[in-house]
């Protein structure tokens, strides 16, 4: 069998998949290959960086959340509501829900700019940022490429934001690169549409319901019960060996 990789790309889009052809040709297999012994999710896992995000639950929670969202997409909305809503009161200290900004900028004109300013909020008062990704996605119909600036203006205004420091950080998009980053890290997971969601690595890559997912994160739990391969532990961080040890 020979291992052969297929790039497919659609503008800005890319996935690869895996296939496994016969020596003879005549035959290809489209297939995942597990290492039993490993976490099957632990290739995504070592890519997703979580440290200075935005964040909702409890650190070292055995149940990690990473959401990669854009704030025009309406299933995100959705998403972000069912989260929202039901997320902390179901799991108060089991869950720790991470966002990610992935707008698609070919299809919404005011997503980039949207999560920038997400990101001006965030630095200036992380617990902020909550509240106002609440708004962007409430007042989501109502937003546009040209009114956004000044809706985030007087929403600051409104909110015991700097508004100063916020017009100065909104305007010198003094936060794009915290997004292009973010956007990155999306593209070398191969997300492709929002919203995308990873619970400790399970990649869900549409719209969920509560149930749905909770039945997911009731399996996590149990797990983790009996195994440490998953989990805010194996998400973040690597311990590397020193010559003391």
């Amino acid at each position: 069998m020979v291992e052969v990789r297929v790039l497919g790309t659609a503008g800005a889009a890319s996935q690869e998949e895996l296939f496994y052809v016969t020596n003879d040709g005549q035959k290809i297999v489209r297939a995942a290959v597990y290492d039993i012994q490993q976490n099957p999710f632990r290739e995504d896992l070592d890519k997703l960086k979580t440290e200075f995000q935005p964040s909702l639950g409890t650190p070292g929670a055995p149940v990690v959340l990473v959401l990669f969202s854009d704030f025009q997409c309406s299933f995100c909305k959705e998403e972000a509501r069912m989260l929202r809503q039901n997320l902390i009161a179901a799991y108060p200290t089991q869950v720790r829900l991470y966002f990610k900004d992935f707008p698609l900028e070919q299809i919404h004109p005011w997503a980039k700019p949207a999560a920038i300013a997400g990101r001006c909020v965030f630095r200036q008062n992380p617990t902020a940022f909550w509240p106002f990704h609440d708004w962007l996605f409430e007042n989501q119909t109502s937003m546009t490429a040209e009114n956004l600036r000044a809706k985030v203006l007087e929403y600051g205004k409104n909110h015991d934001l700097d508004v100063a420091q916020l017009t100065r950080c909104v305007d010198n998009r003094s936060t794009e690169n915290e997004v292009n980053r973010s956007m990155a890290e999306a593209r070398a997971l191969q997300v492709n549409s929002t919203p995308t969601l990873f619970v400790n690595g399970r990649r869900i890559t549409s719209h969920i319901s509560w149930p749905a997912l909770k039945q997911i994160i009731d399996f996590e739990l149990e797990y983790q019960k009996t195994a440490k391969n998953a989990g805010e532990t194996a998400c973040c961080s690597q311990k590397l060996p020193t010559p003391l040890k």
